[in-house]
């Protein structure tokens, strides 16, 4: 139950499939060129899209005991038009932000949820049960919202394995942001969580799990735990794509607490880096190798071209990007692979088959926003961002030829313009 926008929360949907609900690709054309503009804005996570002209910007202080903030800002100049308060956050991990379908903005950060109105004031706020992040939340088709805690190493605070936490869901109602339900998972989870209509999705640290709302409770799927976790050396998922009847994303996981303004040779999984297919009827799961090397690392989703049957995927930690014939079996086969060094979200324009990704040049210290073809990986144009440091957050489509980046430093504004 999102507002009626083109991109209305992260990745779009709940599915997060990183297409835009409605409007035409960049169309990009021989000669064509990227305009940008760019505005330095301190840890923001993401944009999203309400009525028309409304933008809403995410943002965070540091440390342990952070605050967030939402603006709204001018969609062509990036400029502030209004600041809600300081909302009380906590621990630091990227959280969430979307338009509600009942018009209200919600956040998610740190160990708290807030409910905005239209001038960004609080009508509602929650203190969550855990004393640490949580990553984002859905919303699911009756308006609840499910969030969860963040299970994994954060900068500065290193958790091993073993004594990771199983996670909590949590589902929240709309209205006044009280506790309807929890469940606690089997095992930890770091993947931000996924939901097809009332079934939730959660990638945990080594297996897929699916979990059903009724609208009062939440009830684990015990028939279905998909193990993609079976390699010496292969380490946790992050978020998953569904799509084409199956969830998609991506292992090797950690080692992400390591970024240092680019997750290139971050990575600390010695067995190489997957895009991995679970079949949601069966469970089944497929793998393939995106570069075949060690030290693979990311820290978000791929993404699926249901109409081209082609998905992307990446490994950041070596500086490769890749697509992927989807075969009938399940199987993927290479389509094209590129030396690019990509570590955000993706944003697909499925019209055009544009696709949105990032470069970051750490001899230069710039990150790029580049256009490629998905059928061939073919460039169609690129452009600085004006972010020093490597994308690892939520690009988002604008209002016309446009499309919207965000780093920890900077947001951004990349327009189409005739050469």
């Amino acid at each position: 139950m999102y507002w009626p926008s083109s991109w209305p929360a992260e990745d779009a949907t709940p599915a997060r499939r990183q297409i835009p609900l409605s409007g035409a690709g960049l169309g990009i054309g021989p000669g064509d060129r990227l305009e940008v503009t760019h505005r330095l804005a301190p840890l923001v996570t993401m944009v999203v899209l309400r009525g028309p002209g409304e933008l809403f910007l995410l943002r965070h202080s540091a440390g342990d005991g952070a605050f967030a903030s939402v603006e709204r800002i001018d969609p062509v100049s990036l400029a502030p038009l209004a600041v809600s308060p300081e909302l009380p956050g906590g621990p630091v991990w990227p959280g969430g932000l979307a338009a509600h379908g009942n018009g209200s903005i919600y956040v998610v950060f740190g160990e708290h949820a807030h409910r905005l109105d239209d001038e960004l004031q609080v009508r509602a706020g929650r203190k969550l049960p855990r004393s640490l992040p949580y990553n984002s939340f859905v919303i699911l088709p009756d308006g609840c919202l499910v969030t969860k805690d963040f299970a994994g190493s954060r900068p500065g605070l290193s958790i091993a394995a073993a004594d990771r936490r199983p996670s909590e869901l949590v589902v929240l109602d709309p209205e006044d942001l009280e506790i309807m339900d929890s469940l606690e998972l089997p095992e930890p989870s770091i993947a931000r969580l996924s939901a097809d209509g009332s079934e939730i999705y959660a990638v945990g640290d080594t297996s897929l799990l699916r979990i059903g709302w009724d609208g009062t409770s939440l009830r684990l799927d015990r028939d279905f735990r998909a193990r993609y976790r079976t390699l010496d050396g292969q380490t946790y998922g992050w978020d998953c794509v569904l799509a084409d009847g199956a969830a998609w994303f991506l292992d090797d996981g950690d080692g992400s607490e390591r970024y240092a303004g680019t997750l290139r040779g971050q990575g600390v999984s010695s067995a190489p880096l997957h895009l991995v297919r679970v079949d949601l009827a069966t469970g089944a799961v497929t793998t393939t190798e995106v570069c075949g090397r060690a030290g693979g690392l990311v820290a978000n989703p791929p993404v699926i071209d249901e109409q081209r049957r082609i998905a992307v995927a990446y490994d950041s930690g070596n500086g490769v990007l890749a697509g992927f014939h989807m075969n009938d079996d399940g199987r993927c086969t290479m389509a094209w692979s590129r030396h690019q060094d990509h570590g955000s979200h993706l944003l697909l324009f499925p019209d055009t088959g544009e696709l949105l990704t990032g470069d970051h040049d750490a001899e230069r210290q710039a990150e790029q926003a580049v256009i490629l073809d998905i059928a061939t990986g073919t460039e169609l144009a690129r452009a600085d961002t004006g972010s020093t440091v490597q994308s690892v957050l939520f690009p988002a489509p604008g209002f016309g030829r446009d499309v919207y980046t965000c780093s920890f430093s900077t947001v951004s504004r990349l327009v189409v313009t005739p050469g």
